[in-house]
């Protein structure tokens, strides 16, 4: 039973050792987010690829939760000791973020994993040397599935599009494809899970996705040999032919085009002012953004906690019917107290001298070592029973290390 009650004092760690980070990561998000919407809006309105790169900056924001800089500030360091305190001692909270995260995850992937299966029960049929799935759903085309993607087309437009019509519609979709637009959105709602309590996340898909097609209609025109006018006209009917108010339609499609008039329009108003852009450029701009992003996030590493921390402190601690603290001032015990892999080695003289003029009773524990996770959240140390009865000058008292022990090592991994 022991182990149990071990193995769920082990979940309760981990509860409040990723719900500490995460809530820190979904402040930043917050702040992202903003900053990146009050781009789109003005300096980078009309630059379709820079505001998809945009979303790339959304990368860094998981590895935020180790920042030194929750520490090492003084407004900052009150926030988060008042914030961790909250989450530390009210359990409850750490479980109500796990289960929103563990929600967010079965509504958005399971709609994803309802509609793969959807289309894998479709109609498969061989176009050109290219592989398509038909549908009989009211919907635009649009592709599912990120190892094997699947390109679904409604039935109606293989009857009313002719072959080089339908030849730009599917490279549109491989298009998607070839640019790593599912990936972004199956990142992107990986995010929208870790952090539900940013609502804006979600919110701000429909921006995301606007994007993402944006920059595939610009890199469709061209590479399809069509004028802007003609791709745009193609739009349209797809419009005449396709437009419903129909709502069942599975949500978890990817890019399965845009059902409301506004969104066409957008999409027409983008593609009527298209002019030829430089493939290299944007290769470079691409190539140049995932750098700095790497630079970033090497300089997040290089200023986080790591994931386990060596600890340095010594403490002492009394009991006489309840444990208090003696003495934490580890700068101090260290001229007294020493220790190795075995023995934990004390000045006797010194420490019962130190011991008297702290008015300390009662029996004496030592800790020392270990390892600690954040500062003030999830650790482990050694720890040994003091006697003051013998009369050593330097007392040698053996104790049993816990780094052997299976909590201690699967703490220090987490």
């Amino acid at each position: 039973m022991s182990e149990w009650l071990r193995l769920a004092g082990i979940l309760d760690f981990c509860a409040v050792y990723f719900t500490t980070q995460l809530v820190r990561c979904a402040v930043f998000s917050f702040l992202l987010i903003g900053f990146a919407m009050l781009l789109r809006k003005t300096v980078f309105s009309e630059q379709s690829f820079v505001k998809g790169i945009l979303w790339a900056s959304f990368l860094i924001i998981p590895f935020l939760g180790r920042l030194k800089l929750f520490y090492g500030n003084e407004t900052l360091g009150r926030i988060v000791k008042w914030i961790d305190w909250g989450i530390m001692t009210c359990l409850w909270v750490d479980r109500i973020y796990i289960a929103g995260i563990l929600t967010a995850a079965i509504c958005i992937f399971g709609k994803r994993l309802r509609f793969r299966r959807t289309a894998a029960g479709m109609k498969k049929m061989s176009f050109g040397d290219k592989q398509i799935y038909v549908t009989d759903m009211n919907v635009t085309p649009f592709t599912t599935g990120l190892l094997k993607p699947k390109i679904v087309l409604p039935r109606i437009m293989l009857d009313c599009y002719s072959r080089d019509e339908l030849m730009t519609i599917i490279q549109h979709e491989r298009t998607h494809i070839r640019l790593g637009h599912l990936w972004c959105g199956f990142v992107w709602d990986i995010l929208r899970c870790l952090f539900w309590i940013n609502p804006f996340l979600s919110i701000c898909r429909k921006c995301f996705r606007a994007d993402m097609e944006d920059i595939c209609d610009r890199v469709c025109i061209q590479n399809s040999g069509r004028t802007a006018q003609e791709y745009g006209l193609m739009l349209l009917k797809s419009l005449k032919l396709l437009r419903s108010e129909r709502e069942d339609v599975l949500p978890a499609a990817t890019y399965a085009g845009e059902k409301e008039f506004a969104d066409i329009k957008r999409r027409i108003r983008k593609i009527a002012g298209f002019h030829p852009y430089r493939k290299g450029l944007c290769a470079g701009m691409t190539a140049a953004a995932f750098m700095i992003i790497g630079l970033v996030l090497l300089v997040i590493q290089t200023h986080s906690y790591a994931r386990c921390n060596e600890n340095r402190d010594i403490i002492v601690y009394q009991y006489d019917g309840e444990v208090s603290v003696v003495s934490g001032d580890t700068e101090v015990l260290s001229r007294m107290i020493s220790y190795d892999d075995s023995f934990v080695y004390v000045d006797r003289e010194a420490f019962e001298d130190f011991l008297h003029r702290n008015h300390a009773e009662g029996e004496i524990y030592i800790i020392f070592g270990g390892y600690y996770k954040l500062p003030g959240v999830g650790g482990a140390a050694e720890a040994c029973f003091y006697e003051n009865s013998r009369e050593d000058r330097i007392v040698r008292i053996p104790y049993a290390s816990i780094r052997d022990d299976w909590v201690y090592v699967l703490c220090k991994l987490l």
